[in-house]
């Protein structure tokens, strides 16, 4: 077994909850090779091309950096052989050909936002607290052929908060998911971590505990139905914010919300029905309750506190 600080490790990922695990490897004096993050896009009213959060941080510290367009393309497999990498590690980015995940003799370790087999997809972190869970997770394993299937090497749980976002839990479970990378990488280094297959792992230790998936989120996920309770409402918007945000329409225009709390009266109004005095409160009636709206934003309006929208908004 080598010493974890000789290992070659290449990093693959691209938004800012990958560049907390880069920074904790490069800081735990783990032997960055390379790093691959998605091509610059553009972005903004001037369109101008924007580099990846993890592009900046590579950049920084004068990480090797590839950029491909197409994870097949002969030149780029070329250029990450010649990395000769003992260990790849993909944190929050593109479905990888076998190509490319066989390559290192060690294999290649994802970082998952999840407890596995729990929440196997694209936003585990956004359909845990969708579906109000109180407890989620960050896990490393091997990657296979099928998505998040591969055998597992550690796993860590945090708590969900009743209150809680999902942009909170992605902040915390950055930071954590980093630390349980970095032992995980000195684990496989001196041999002392085990894989084990995802069927004798279970998020809370029942055998007969159904599988939750995450798939993508798409607009029609997000618009908010007020027939269901008020906890299914207030999980909804919680696990939606601060993106793409949980929307209803409102005197005809999108309304997202971003925060909200609950409230257990019967309520006197039809579902959907909204109730304002016009000064503090903006809420809406749910099958059991109100939605009391805390944060939102109106269609071409910025985002703000309820207050503030209804000191400025007139026509209710």
């Amino acid at each position: 077994m080598k010493p974890y600080e000789s290992l070659r490790i290449v990093f693959m990922g691209t938004p800012e909850f990958a560049v907390a695990s880069l920074d904790a490897l490069v800081k735990a004096g783990c032997n960055i090779v390379g790093v691959v993050t998605a091509p610059d896009k553009p972005s903004g009213r001037g369109m101008k091309l924007n580099a990846s959060a993890v592009k900046q941080y590579a950049l920084e510290q004068g990480l090797p950096l590839l950029q491909p367009e197409k994870l097949k393309n002969p030149e780029f497999l070329q250029e990450l052989s010649l990395l000769k990498a003992d260990l790849q590690i993909v944190v929050a980015f593109r479905m990888l050909p076998e190509a490319v995940w066989s390559m290192p003799p060690m294999g290649t370790v994802n970082l998952h936002g999840s407890l596995l087999p729990q929440y196997r997809g694209a936003a585990p972190i956004n359909w845990a607290v969708i579906n109000g869970e109180k407890e989620t997770g960050v896990t490393t394993f091997k990657l296979k052929h099928a998505i998040d299937t591969g055998d597992i090497l550690l796993q860590q749980s945090l708590p969900i908060g009743e209150d809680e976002t999902a942009g909170e839990v992605h902040d915390r479970m950055k930071e954590i998911g980093a630390a349980l990378l970095v032992r995980t990488v000195k684990g496989m280094a001196d041999g002392s971590l085990k894989e084990k297959p995802q069927a004798s792992f279970q998020s809370t230790g029942h055998p007969v505990q159904p599988i939750h998936h995450a798939p993508k989120i798409y607009t029609e996920t997000c618009r908010i139905d007020f027939n269901k309770t008020v906890r299914e409402v207030h999980d909804l918007i919680r696990g939606l914010s601060p993106f793409p945000g949980a929307y209803c329409f409102f005197n005809e225009k999108m309304l997202k919300i971003y925060r909200s709390e609950m409230e257990k009266s019967k309520p006197a109004s039809p579902t959907g029905k909204v109730e304002t005095d016009g000064k503090t409160f903006l809420k809406f009636a749910c099958a059991d309750g109100y939605i009391q709206v805390k944060e939102l934003q109106l269609e071409g309006k910025k985002k703000m506190k309820t207050e503030d929208f209804l000191r400025g908004y007139r026509t209710l």
